[in-house]
């Protein structure tokens, strides 16, 4: 008898509020309008929310809403740019208030719950380890070549100010991505299966293998790397790190127990890495050969 009671009560207040609306603010401003049928599954007794399309809503309003966080950097010129936080939906404050609603009579109206999302490096951090220098290389190449010089200087950006932590794996191919026309890649010469041949991307080995040394100079742990099949010209004979999307990669892990900061950047003829951290910091360098 309660069990009927119930079921006849829940049928009674879904039927009610099918046409009782959510209204979502943001700062005060409507934003979205809803309703529950958006959100129920199609059951003839009980109300189900589908959380499938809650969380497929809240996508597209964290899409919408949501500022990624910058990390603090360092300019040409050694100076700190301060970081910015950004923010973005809170999913856990807003999952409770769509359940609180779907599950009540009426209408109701949600201020969009938004939470802080701090950078990883703020200041301070950049500040600290900025000081000491534990590691570079330099290699040298034709800047009249326009496509391949286009190609060093997008993927020396893609990794400078990069600050990888304790016990961190860095991954050339995942920092840098993919190397495509969309991301301003041109064609220009690599080496591929022994052979030359037009790449997107052609050129950025010279970046990878810079960073292999910068690195390896630091005493830092060599997790991955592959050499090409034929030598180049950049760096002497087994000192490069060839990368291809889809293919070789170029790892390394910090082991040291303070971050470590990887400036490049490619100016007129050469690639340059530094590798800085902390003055406190116990590492054991390397010599590294040059041309």
């Amino acid at each position: 008898m309660l069990l009927s009671w119930m079921l006849a009560l829940l049928i009674y207040t879904q039927q009610e509020n099918v046409q009782d609306n959510l209204i979502i603010t943001n700062k005060g401003d409507e934003m979205y309008v809803v309703n529950r049928s958006n959100f129920s599954m199609q059951f003839p007794i009980l109300p189900f929310i589908d959380m499938k399309k809650v969380k497929d809503f809240m996508d597209e309003i964290d899409e919408q809403v949501s500022k990624k966080p910058k990390n603090a950097s360092l300019d040409a010129y050694g100076n700190i740019t301060s970081e910015q936080v950004g923010y973005r939906l809170n999913r856990r404050v807003f999952t409770e208030e769509m359940l609180s609603y779907f599950f009540n009579k009426g209408t109701s109206t949600i201020e969009l719950p938004i939470v802080a999302n701090y950078p990883r490096v703020d200041s301070e951090l950049l500040g600290n380890i900025k000081g000491e220098k534990i590691g570079e290389y330099i290699t040298f190449y034709n800047p009249y070549n326009k496509e391949r010089k286009n190609n060093i200087d997008l993927s020396a950006k893609a990794i400078n100010n990069y600050v990888l932590f304790p016990g961190e794996v860095f991954s050339f191919n995942k920092v840098v991505g993919e190397r495509t026309v969309d991301r301003g890649y041109m064609p220009s010469t690599a080496i591929v299966n022994g052979e030359y041949s037009e790449e997107f991307g052609g050129g950025i080995c010279q970046v990878s293998s810079t960073l292999f040394n910068a690195v390896d100079s630091a005493g830092l742990n060599i997790v991955k790397r592959f050499t090409h099949s034929k030598g180049v010209a950049y760096v002497p004979v087994n000192r490069d790190a060839t990368v291809s999307w889809d293919g070789p990669d170029f790892v390394f892990k910090n082991d040291y127990n303070q971050p470590i900061l990887i400036l490049a950047k490619a100016v007129n003829n050469h690639v340059k890495v530094e590798i800085y951290s902390s003055d406190v910091i116990t590492y054991t360098p390397k010599k590294i050969p040059y041309l």
